[in-house]
């Protein structure tokens, strides 16, 4: 009678995502085994697919056939925009919302295609900092406009859940660029129009 040979070792090379989660799951004390997490390295890589697929979308992509000529030279704005993303320091959540504003010069983005610009970066691994500064940086490079602001206000369950566990605590960040930058009067409006409505 023919002896069953033992499973190949398991080495980083040859494991699967879902073979790590496994593993994940081991060694912080848990049972993979058990009824409740059977599924749950399969679930774990779907739901990173999906909270990272940020990685697979291309800017110019996203914007294919939304950019348009327009003889238009006031201020843009798409403000509240919902996004979620994760911090690169410890893998948890981060969410909140994004003000965008830019002043054209002859092109404009097609109204949902800022908030599917905001998505591809928000999509990713990401400090606010960088995120805020990436989204003004790339309305810069498709249109090049006479300037860009981004605002995002976000909470951060690494500061929620863990560490100083401030539970109201929230970050603001920003990019200006062009005459956001050099022009008082431009920011000064764009602030008060974000901020309408508030009080």
């Amino acid at each position: 009678m023919a002896i069953a040979s033992a499973p190949p070792e398991l080495t980083l090379e040859s494991a699967t995502t879902q073979d790590l989660y496994r593993e994940l799951l081991s060694r912080i004390g848990e049972d993979p085994t058990r009824d409740g997490l059977l599924g749950t390295p399969e679930r774990m890589e779907k739901s990173m697919a999906y909270l990272t697929r940020g990685y697979t979308m291309d800017v110019t992509e996203v914007l294919h056939n939304a950019l348009f000529d327009v003889d238009y030279d006031e201020m843009v704005i798409v403000k509240d925009i919902e996004f979620y993303s994760m911090c690169e320091h410890h893998l948890l959540p981060f969410f909140g919302k994004a003000h965008v504003a830019y002043v054209p010069k002859g092109k404009v983005i097609g109204l949902s295609k800022v908030a599917r610009l905001v998505d591809v970066f928000a999509r990713r691994l990401q400090v606010q900092e960088r995120l805020t500064r990436q989204v003004a940086d790339a309305i810069e490079e498709a249109i090049q406009p006479q300037g860009v602001a981004v605002i995002m206000e976000a909470s951060h369950l690494c500061m929620m859940m863990r560490g100083v566990e401030k539970q109201h605590s929230a970050t603001v960040t920003s990019a200006m660029l062009g005459v956001f930058k050099t022009q008082l009067q431009t920011r000064n409006e764009f602030l008060s129009l974000v901020r309408r409505g508030r009080d």
